[in-house]
C-alpha cells in the first residue's frame, strides 16, 4: 500500500519534472543550434530525456536533486541494466546535459551534474565500424538499377548514385526538395542539410544527367514541381506521391544490395549508410584529398574523415609487407 508520504513525494517529483520540461521545451526552441535545431535533433533530445525522466520516477529521484552520482548510476543502468552500447550511452548522456543545460540557463538549477560524465569506454577500432563497398562492388550496385517504370529507374538511379558516389546521408536525402537542385551554368548540385549547416553537394556530369532525366520523369508523371515540393518521392501503391521516407530510402538500397548479393557478405553486412562509407573511402583511395573528402562528406572534424584513409591505408600500406620474408 502507498503511504501518503510517498505519495507526496512522488507529487513533488512529478511538479519538478514538469518544471524540467518546460525550461527544456524552451531551451530546444531557442538555444540549440542558435534557435535553429532540426526537427531530427530535437525529437532525439525529447526521447532520450523522457527516457530519463522516466528513470527517475521509477527510483523516486527528484532530478532537480540529482548529483553526479546519480549520473553515473543512471549511466550504469543504462550499460549493465539495458545493454546500452557506449556510443548510443553517449547520445542519452548528452541529451540529459542538455537537460540540465535548460534548468541552469533558466535558473531552477545552479550546475549541471551531468557535465563531464562520459560514456564507457568503447573498446572497438574505430574503423571496424566502416563498412563499405569495393570500387567492383559499387559498380555492379550502381548498374543493376532498372525497374519496369521509367521514373522508378530514374528516382533509384539519383537516390543510389548520389549516396554512393557523394556520401549523402539518408536524412539529407530525405529532406531534400525540388527548390534544393542548384544549377550554376551547366553545373548541377543539390544542397542539403546536415546536422550543423547546409552545403552544396555537386553532382557528376553523369549524375546531372540523371537528376534532369527524373526531373523530366516527374513533370511527365503530373507530380508537383513547386520548389517545396519533395524531391524524392514514394512510388508505392500506398503513400504513392508522399515524400520518401527514411525508411523506404533504406528499404529502396537494400532492395538492390540484396538483388545484387552484396547486402550480407563474410564479415560484414551492408545498409544504407555503408553507402556514404564507400563514398569517403573510394575518394580518397583515388586521390581525392583529406579536405576535399571532409568537404564533400559535411564533417566538423577532420578526424573523423580521416577514418576512411585508415581503412584503405591499413589494407594497401601495411608495414607488414616491405618486410619482404617468403612463408610459402
Amino acid at each position: 500500500m502507498v503511504t501518503t508520504t510517498e505519495q507526496q513525494t512522488a507529487a513533488a517529483i512529478e511538479i519538478d519534472c514538469d518544471a524540467l520540461i518546460g525550461v527544456f521545451t524552451n531551451f530546444l526552441q531557442f538555444d540549440v543550434a542558435n534557435g535553429g535545431a532540426s526537427g531530427d535533433t530535437i525529437v532525439t533530445y525529447w526521447t532520450q530525456v523522457k527516457q530519463y525522466l522516466e528513470w527517475c520516477r521509477e527510483n523516486a529521484i527528484d532530478p532537480r536533486e540529482a548529483t553526479r552520482e546519480t549520473i553515473k548510476i543512471y549511466r550504469w543502468h543504462l550499460a549493465e541494466q539495458r545493454g546500452y552500447k557506449p556510443s548510443t550511452i553517449g547520445v542519452k548522456l548528452t541529451a540529459v546535459s542538455r537537460l540540465y543545460d535548460a534548468a541552469v540557463e533558466y535558473g531552477l538549477m545552479g550546475g549541471n551534474p551531468a557535465w563531464g560524465v562520459k560514456p564507457p569506454t568503447e573498446s572497438i577500432d574505430p574503423a571496424a565500424r566502416i563498412t563499405y563497398l569495393e570500387q567492383a562492388e559499387a559498380t555492379v550496385l550502381l548498374k543493376s538499377i532498372e525497374t519496369r517504370a521509367p521514373l522508378q529507374t530514374w528516382r533509384d538511379k539519383l537516390l543510389l548514385g548520389v549516396m554512393t558516389l557523394e556520401g549523402t546521408r539518408t536524412v539529407e536525402m530525405h529532406r531534400l526538395n525540388i527548390g534544393d537542385v542548384v544549377r550554376q551554368g551547366d553545373r548541377v548540385g543539390v544542397r542539403v542539410s546536415s546536422k550543423r549547416h547546409l552545403r552544396v553537394v555537386p553532382l557528376t556530369p553523369q549524375l546531372a544527367h540523371i537528376m534532369e532525366a527524373y526531373l523530366t520523369a516527374l513533370r511527365g508523371s503530373g507530380f508537383d514541381s513547386m520548389v517545396d515540393s519533395p524531391l524524392l518521392l514514394n512510388l508505392s501503391n500506398y503513400g504513392r506521391g508522399e515524400r520518401l521516407s527514411r525508411r523506404g530510402i533504406r528499404q529502396v538500397v537494400d532492395k538492390y544490395l540484396q538483388a545484387t548479393n552484396l547486402k550480407y557478405m563474410e564479415g560484414r553486412t551492408l545498409s544504407a549508410h555503408s553507402l556514404r562509407h564507400t563514398a569517403g573511402t573510394l575518394a580518397l583511395r583515388n586521390g581525392a584529398s583529406l579536405r576535399q573528402v571532409q568537404d564533400l562528406l559535411g564533417h566538423a572534424d577532420p578526424r573523423t574523415t580521416a577514418i576512411y584513409a585508415h581503412v584503405g591505408d591499413r589494407w594497401e600500406n601495411n608495414p607488414a609487407l616491405k618486410v619482404g620474408i617468403d612463408l610459402l
